[in-house]
């Protein structure tokens, strides 16, 4: 797993950013941590972990946290992974090896495919939103994917920099594949189960967010 990059975007994770780190040490791959300046308590938080890259942001947001760790990534994948331990790493080998098996530039791990799919972090509405999401991307842009909202992606790093993606907040989750599909690159997709967030807080606000996402999908359907 040495030719991989761990995109790990934090925002005030001192109480699960430790315990995510110390679960995914034996994975010999790198680990990127992408956070704010100052954001002291979880930078102290992990003072311990010498193995891991810390990138400070430049721009605010979890969507220029992502890029700008992918930017700072040099192996051939990258995988974005969250530091509040809800997407389970058991599956990053397997997702790699996807890579090695098919000839696909990114593959989305998703809660609603089964067997293994599912969410213990769900309720109505946060369910609701990803249907309707990933049904539009599917429906607007043939993604053919069954989970367009959750960030638990992996891909060719030199492709992924070569999208030229600008969303600074939460819908980089829906441009990334659009962008990707419009410029005819190969996605695929792989069952995850979500575990609850180690903190329990979740930064999604699901109306907000749920808005600009549907924005950022309009926009993106009437340009070329």
């Amino acid at each position: 797993m040495q030719d991989l990059s761990l995109i790990i975007p934090a925002k005030y994770e001192s109480e699960s950013l430790p315990i995510f780190l110390e679960e995914i040490r034996k994975y010999n791959c790198k680990k990127i941590i992408v956070l704010e300046e100052t954001d002291l308590d979880t930078i102290n938080s992990i003072k311990k972990f010498t193995d891991v890259k810390i990138q400070f942001q430049k721009t605010n947001g979890y969507g220029s946290a992502i890029i700008e760790g992918i930017i700072a990534a040099n192996t051939k994948y990258f995988c974005i992974i969250n530091a509040d331990g809800s997407m389970n790493p058991i599956y990053l080998e397997s997702m790699l090896q996807q890579f090695q098996d098919k000839d696909i530039d990114f593959l989305f791990a998703s809660r609603y495919e089964k067997p293994e799919g599912g969410s213990d972090d769900d309720n109505f509405i946060t369910l609701f939103g990803n249907y309707f999401f990933t049904f539009l991307g599917n429906l607007l842009f043939r993604l053919n994917i069954s989970d367009i909202l959750f960030t638990y992606v992996m891909g060719k790093t030199s492709i992924f920099k070569s999208l030229d993606l600008s969303s600074k907040d939460f819908t980089l989750c829906v441009e990334m594949p659009i962008k990707a599909k419009k410029q005819g690159l190969k996605l695929n997709t792989i069952p995850s189960f979500e575990r609850s967030r180690i903190g329990g807080k979740k930064k999604v606000n699901a109306f907000w967010d749920g808005l600009l996402i549907l924005m950022k999908m309009i926009k993106m359907f009437f340009s070329k």
